[in-house]
C-alpha cells in the first residue's frame, strides 16, 4: 500500500456531517478502504500518517480559471504548483489564448508527470468574428461552428466555453445546442440579445458569473433583450429599466426554471468584489504577489487604469451593483440552482490570486448566504458533477481518487479554515507542509530571478 491515514477526521461534505476515528487507506492513486482503525491491521504501507486532530476532505476545486498570457507561459506554468500547495487539487480552466500548453500540462499531470491541479480545459472558447480576446475560435456561420468543434474534439477538450463579445446570438443558440448534442458540458455568458430562458433551454449547463442572473430579475426581461438586440436600448437603459422592475417573487420563479431546466451559475463573487471596492482595499501588501510573476501581475494593471479616472458616482453605482447582484444568491438557493463555486483567477483579472481566491471565494459565498456546508459542496461535490465524475471525486470514500487535504480545524464549523491546510495528497501523494512549504518557497525564489 502507499499510504494509510489513522485517525482523521473526515468531513463528509454533501451531508455537512462530520466521522471521526477513521483510517484511510490509500494505493495506486485511489481511496483502497475506509473504516475504523482495526483495518490498517489487513494492510502495509510504505507511508503511515497520524491525522489525529486533524480534518480529512476533498481537495478543493476552484471551477473557473483562466491560463493565459502567451508571452509569460513559464509564469502561467508556474501557477500550477501554486494550486496544489493551496489544496485546489482540481481546475476548471474556462479559456485563454496558451490552449496548447495548458493541454499539454493536463496530459502530463493526468500522466504522473508533472505535479499540479488536476486541470479540466475548454480549449480556445467559442466567439464570433472579430473577437477582442486572442487565441478565441472565431466563427461566423454554421459550417465554421462545425469545423470549431471538430478542432475541440481533436484536442479531446473537456467541455466548451462560449462567449458573446462578437457572436451573433442566433449563432449563439446553434453553438450551445451543437456542443451538447456532441456531449459536452457548455458554459459561457450570456448575449444580450438573448433571455436566460432561452440558453438554458438550448442546452448550456453553466452560465458564467452572477451578474448576468440580474436581467431575470424583471418582468420586462424579453423586451429588454429585444431593445438590446435591435439597439434601441442602451446598456445603462436596461440597466435601469431592469432595476426599476424588479420583482423577486419572479426572480424566484424564473430561477427555478433554470434549476429546472439544468443550469447552474458560477457566480465569481470574488473578482466582483475585488472591482467594485478596489478604491477601499490595498492589495499591495498581499503577500500572495511574491509567487505571482511580474507579467501576470503587469495583467492586473488595465482596469487599475481604466478605473483611476471614475466619479465618485462611478464608483457608488459599482458597489450598489455587485450588492443587488450577490444578494441573488439566497434567491438561486431556495430556487434549487446548482452553485459551482470558482473565482475567475488568471491574467488579467485584478488580484483575483490563484490558489487562494477558492478560499476567498467561499467566504463571499458564505457572506452572501451559503452555509459553510453549502459553500463547500460548491466547490468539492459541484464541480466533479459538472463532468458527471461523481463516481471519482467529492468525497473520501471507497474507490474515489485519492485527491484530497487534511486541515488542522474543521471546515464546516468556519469556512475560513479551508486555509488551515496540513498536508495535501493528489492522485495518493503526499505533500506535507513542510512539502508545500517547499514548493512555495521554490516559486517565491523563481519569481524573484525574473
Amino acid at each position: 500500500m502507499d499510504l494509510i491515514i489513522l485517525n482523521a477526521t473526515i468531513v463528509a461534505v454533501k451531508s455537512g456531517s462530520l466521522v471521526e476515528n477513521q483510517t484511510v487507506i490509500i494505493s495506486e492513486g485511489r481511496i483502497l478502504a475506509v473504516g475504523d482503525e482495526s483495518i490498517k491491521e489487513v494492510y502495509e504501507a510504505n507511508q503511515l500518517v497520524d491525522a489525529e486532530g486533524k480534518f480529512l476532505m476533498p481537495g478543493l476545486w476552484d471551477n473557473h480559471v483562466h491560463f493565459g498570457g502567451a508571452e509569460y507561459v513559464d509564469e502561467n506554468e508556474k501557477l500550477l504548483p501554486l494550486y496544489l500547495a493551496f489544496g485546489v487539487t482540481s481546475v476548471r480552466d474556462a479559456a485563454g489564448d496558451i490552449s496548447l500548453d495548458v493541454l499539454k500540462w493536463r496530459n502530463e499531470i493526468n500522466e504522473g508527470k508533472r505535479i499540479g491541479p488536476k486541470i479540466f480545459t475548454s480549449g480556445p472558447k467559442l466567439e464570433g468574428i472579430g473577437s477582442i480576446w486572442p487565441g478565441d475560435l472565431e466563427i461566423g456561420n454554421t459550417e465554421e461552428l462545425k469545423l470549431a468543434l471538430d478542432s475541440l474534439d481533436k484536442l479531446k477538450v473537456d467541455f466548451v466555453k462560449i462567449t458573446d463579445n462578437a457572436l451573433a446570438p442566433d449563432l449563439f443558440l446553434e453553438a450551445v445546442k451543437q456542443a451538447k448534442s456532441r456531449g459536452y458540458s457548455v458554459s459561457g455568458h450570456i448575449p444580450v440579445g438573448l433571455t436566460l430562458d432561452q440558453v438554458s433551454k438550448a442546452g448550456q449547463k453553466t452560465v458564467e458569473h452572477l451578474g448576468y442572473l440580474l436581467r431575470m430579475t424583471s418582468p420586462k426581461e424579453s423586451e429588454i433583450s429585444e431593445g438590446r438586440r435591435s439597439g434601441t436600448l442602451s446598456a445603462a437603459e436596461a440597466a435601469i429599466l431592469q432595476l426599476e422592475t424588479r420583482n423577486d417573487s419572479l426572480t424566484l420563479a424564473n430561477f427555478k426554471q433554470l434549476a429546472a431546466q439544468g443550469t447552474g451559475i458560477v457566480p465569481t463573487l470574488l473578482i466582483s468584489y475585488n472591482i467594485a471596492y478596489l478604491d477601499e482595499n490595498n492589495f499591495d501588501q498581499d503577500s500572495i504577489l511574491n509567487y505571482l510573476g511580474p507579467k501576470l501581475k503587469a495583467s492586473y494593471q488595465w482596469r487599475i487604469d481604466r478605473m483611476a479616472q471614475d466619479t465618485p458616482e462611478d464608483k457608488q453605482n459599482r458597489k450598489d451593483n455587485f450588492e443587488r447582484t450577490a444578494n441573488l444568491i439566497p434567491l438561486v438557493k431556495e430556487a434549487g440552482m446548482k452553485i459551482y463555486a470558482g473565482t475567475d483567477a488568471g491574467y488579467l483579472n485584478t488580484y483575483d490570486y490563484p490558489g487562494l481566491g477558492i478560499h476567498l471565494e467561499l467566504q463571499k459565498l458564505v457572506t452572501y448566504g451559503l452555509s459553510h456546508q453549502e459553500a463547500l459542496e460548491a466547490s468539492v461535490v459541484n464541480g466533479p458533477e459538472y463532468f458527471e465524475l461523481e463516481a471519482d471525486f467529492g468525497s473520501v470514500e471507497k474507490g474515489k481518487i485519492a485527491n484530497l487535504i487534511l486541515l488542522n480545524a474543521n471546515p464546516l464549523e468556519n469556512i475560513k479554515h479551508t486555509l488551515t491546510i496540513d498536508a495535501v495528497i493528489k492522485d495518493g501523494r503526499y505533500f506535507s507542509r513542510e512539502d508545500l512549504d517547499s514548493m512555495l518557497l521554490e516559486i517565491k525564489n523563481w519569481v524573484s530571478k525574473q
